[in-house]
């Protein structure tokens, strides 16, 4: 996986003599667990470990991993090199619903904007007769209107009303509304208007957060760039609450301040600093779940997979996403809970199907499982934490599928009080205990396969193409029932599964993304105005580099565009070149598009006289290099036996129709280079669990990833895996 060793077992205590700052730190916050992976520069090495996480205060489980893994290594503060930091504050502040004291600014005879939003109706019309647009981000008696008007060029038709931006920033002010959007139209192509409207407010209102529109997203389509600015100042405060209150932590730890740079990691693939992330919230909402996207990504392209489909399962849900040549897929269509996202971000679907996702009875009587989850506190009923309801967690402990103690035995799991809450579930079922946890399991299953659907064979690929890549906690514990269900050829398990976020937050640069729409045909396309936006972009890119404290050295920029035929309403965005755009670089970018048409959509029309390819927006991301180990340069396999000796056995249940089985259990760091286990088998590790099914076996690749796949000439078992079976 690295020429680091990712296993806390290895580590050697440093000793307490004074060096420089050394230590690089990624820690991801997940829902049950926090993950954290430490780097020693000097020697090369790495240590890996996890904390409960503490939903109530995020903080406390943040600096409590830091202090446990400095403790690990023999380490204070002040051998802090860096920081880097995967958060899901903002997302769980957008899907808890907890959007209040929230209004609005726009133009005048505008204020129906939300209204109107999009006529795109979910699931498509021949299922959603009585649909119903979801609830306003603002309710109506919250949005005002400020005269002044743009055309869509950014020429001034209407002189900005001083008067009425006076009056609408007392009107919230007197009401106490304090976290204000602005949005005015066409400020994508001149932001004028917007810059005096926030200087008004914070005249007259100076308690007041605000965001712009043409600073949050400065491109066409006035409900998603209103919908991403009212999210954006949505979220700015509790980030900005707890980005505080995690810098106060990092602080503490030592008595010079902590200079050690602090990162948050973006929706983008990206890093930024603590000081800028508050000024752009919104880039965090996918901060977890892209960290393990970039991760899985890392290890794919060391171990030579090009085209990987990233499963990354933890408490409370599974992310699912696509990796095509050692990149994770980018869109800028994406959505979190209801609202639409118009910022670059990871390509993700996530599910409910996470290891404290609850089982529950419909009313109809049938079995579910999530999207509900037991979380961290009180956590599935085996922690001994006050949980009732069973998890997907408990039907593994039930069936043996993970041992008694989890975290290397740090976590002392409760299989008697499992057993006692799935047996009264099962008997309102009327299904066995062992029955019931195996159906628990086929439908987490099937939810995890159908987010891979979601990436895959909704986005035109063929699922059937890709290699699939189970991390995290609870990811890699269901790898042979969805190698089935997806009929893959094989799948691979990183070393640490548990930790790959961490370990993605460690092997990123800080990226920040600008856009500016400028509608114009190919064939009416200057050069030269095409080279002046691509400019003015890369000056903004630089400016927000600098602040981060990157030179002029570190600093990169990628161009890319956003292009469509004529007449559509979607774009397609293709790489644009760095070097001065002419006549014949934009004929190259066009034909790129046509390329890329062509791979989406299985045809083009670069062929058609009739038909014409329109430039929508033009893209620069600005890149900063952050210092770092080569983490991606994979090395052997630790030492250990070709022919593995189980460390142990007990009874599992592979197919609950079949009964339980007397199964060898390993241990992963005693698997050598080439080492092979063949199902019925379980395979351990520090934070993970991979339960090898009758029928498949597993295989050590020089990187320590074990290679999963079913075994040839294989029998169909009787009924799927996890067949119900019982009474």
């Amino acid at each position: 996986m690295s020429n680091v060793n990712l296993h806390r077992e290895t580590i050697a205590v440093l000793g307490d003599t004074q060096k420089p700052p050394r230590i690089r730190i990624g820690i991801d916050t997940g829902g049950t667990f926090t993950d954290v992976v430490a780097v020693d520069e000097s020697l090369g090495r790495a240590v890996s470990t996890k904390v409960p996480s503490t939903p109530s205060n995020p903080a406390l489980g943040f600096i409590t991993g830091i202090n446990k893994i400095l403790a690990m290594l023999g380490e204070t503060g002040e051998s802090l090199a860096g920081v880097s930091h995967g958060t899901t504050v903002a997302t769980n502040h957008l899907l808890q619903g907890s959007v209040t004291n929230l209004g609005l600014v726009t133009t005048e005879g505008y204020e129906f904007l939300l209204e109107i939003a999009r006529q795109t109706v979910p699931d498509g019309y021949g299922n959603s007769y009585f649909w119903v647009k979801p609830p306003r981000i603002v309710p109506a008696h919250l949005v005002k209107t400020v005269g002044g008007r743009l055309d869509h060029n950014g020429n001034e038709l209407r002189p900005f009303d001083e008067g009425a931006a006076v009056a609408t920033a007392r009107w919230f002010r007197e009401r106490g509304v304090t976290n204000l959007g602005v949005c005015f139209l066409h400020s994508y192509a001149n932001p004028s208007h917007e810059r005096r409207m926030r200087d008004v407010l914070t005249r007259e209102h100076p308690d007041a957060l605000v965001s712009i529109s043409s600073e949050v997203l400065r491109e066409y389509r006035e409900y998603e760039r209103s919908i991403t600015t009212l999210v954006d100042v949505a979220v700015k405060p509790v980030v900005s609450r707890y980005i505080g209150a995690v810098s106060d932590e990092l602080a503490a730890l030592n008595d010079q301040g902590a200079g050690a740079p602090f990162y948050v990691m973006k929706s983008n693939g990206g890093v930024v600093t603590a000081r800028e992330v508050v000024h752009q919230p919104i880039t965090t909402v996918l901060s977890g779940p892209a960290a393990g996207a970039l991760g899985a990504a890392l290890i794919a392209r060391t171990a030579g997979f090009d085209k990987v489909i990233a499963c990354d399962g933890g408490g409370t849900s599974t992310d699912v996403s696509v990796v095509l040549d050692g990149e994770p897929s980018l869109t800028t269509d994406g959505r979190v809970g209801g609202f639409p996202s118009k910022i670059p971000m990871i390509d993700l679907v996530t599910v409910g199907a996470g290891g404290g996702s609850i089982a529950w009875l419909s009313p109809e009587g049938t079995l579910k499982v999530g999207p509900r989850s037991a979380g961290a506190d009180p956590g599935p009923v085996c922690y001994g934490r006050g949980g009732v309801e069973v998890t997907v967690t408990d039907a593994h402990v039930v069936l043996g599928r993970i041992p008694g103690r989890l975290l290397g035995g740090e976590l002392e799991l409760d299989i008697g009080q499992a057993r006692s809450a799935l047996s009264l579930l099962a008997e309102r079922l009327g299904l066995s205990p062992e029955a019931c946890a195996a159906g628990i399991l086929e439908i987490s299953a099937w939810n995890q396969a159908n987010a891979v659907r979601q990436v895959t064979v909704k986005r035109g690929l063929d699922v059937r193409d890709f290699t699939l890549a189970t991390f995290g906690g609870s990811g890699p514990l269901l790898v042979c029932r969805l190698i089935d269900i997806l009929g893959v050829r094989h799948a691979f398990v990183p070393r640490d599964p548990g930790n790959v976020s961490a370990f993605g937050l460690l092997a990123v640069d800080a990226r920040n993304d600008y856009v500016r729409t400028a509608v114009a045909q190919q064939d009416d396309m200057d050069p030269a105005r095409a080279e002046r936006i691509y400019a003015e972009l890369e000056v903004e890119a630089a400016r927000a580099l600098r602040r981060q404290g990157f030179s002029e050295a570190d600093q990169k920029f990628v161009r890319s565009a956003d292009l469509r035929y004529a007449g559509q309403a979607s774009e397609v965005t293709v790489p644009a070149p760095s070097t001065r755009l002419d006549a014949a670089t934009l004929r190259q970018v066009c034909g790129r598009f046509h390329d890329e048409y062509l791979a989406r959509y299985g045809y083009d029309l670069r062929h058609s006289r009739d038909q014409h390819v329109e430039w929508v927006n033009f893209r620069v991301s600005g890149i900063g290099a952050i210092r770092r180990l080569p983490l991606g340069e994979g090395t052997p396999c630790a030492d250990g036996s070709a022919t593995p000796t189980p460390a142990s056995t007990r009874q599992v249940f592979f197919d609950a129709a079949s009964g339980s089985t007397d199964t060898p259990v390993f241990r992963r760091l005693e698997l050598g280079l080439s080492a092979t286990v063949k199902g019925p088998a379980i395979i351990e590790e520090f934070g993970s669990t991979v339960p090898i099914d009758p029928g498949y076996e597993a295989q050590v690749d020089q990187h320590g990833n074990l290679i999963v796949a079913q075994l040839p000439h294989a029998p169909t078992p009787a009924g799927t895996p996890l067949s119900l079976g019982g009474n």
